[in-house]
């Protein structure tokens, strides 16, 4: 089945258990956003949740002790990968570690800049 019609049917889906289609769309892949009865703003195609961030409002700042165990869980998760690295010789799994690697390092300079702020 095409990524389009399981869209489509998990769109479908949701209105029949009850959730609104609004006239919103994702800010990612503009498909049209749904409100959960729990309140919050989903997106049936990326299959997350959308914050709703009104004009002149600011999203809040995650708990700082929330960054500090994102970044603990990375720091590990950095250790891990680079220890997988050393004893690989194969080039395809060196290559897929590098790619993980240099992820994990990005959201690691992500989690910092949030703490500078």
């Amino acid at each position: 089945m095409s990524g389009g019609t399981e869209n489509i049917r998990e769109m479908a889906d949701l209105l029949r258990r009850g959730e609104t289609l609004t006239a919103l769309s994702c800010p990612k892949c503009s498909s049209p956003l749904f409100r959960m009865r729990s309140g919050e703003l989903w997106c049936a195609s990326c299959k997350k949740q959308v914050i709703e961030v009104r004009e002149g409002e600011t999203k809040s700042k995650p708990d700082s002790m929330q960054i500090i165990e994102v970044r603990a869980i990375l720091l590990e998760k950095i250790k891990g990968v680079t220890e997988k690295m050393k004893d690989e010789t194969n080039f395809e799994k060196v290559k897929s570690l590098s790619t993980v690697l240099s992820s994990l390092l990005e959201n690691l300079e992500k989690t910092d800049k949030i703490m500078e702020k």
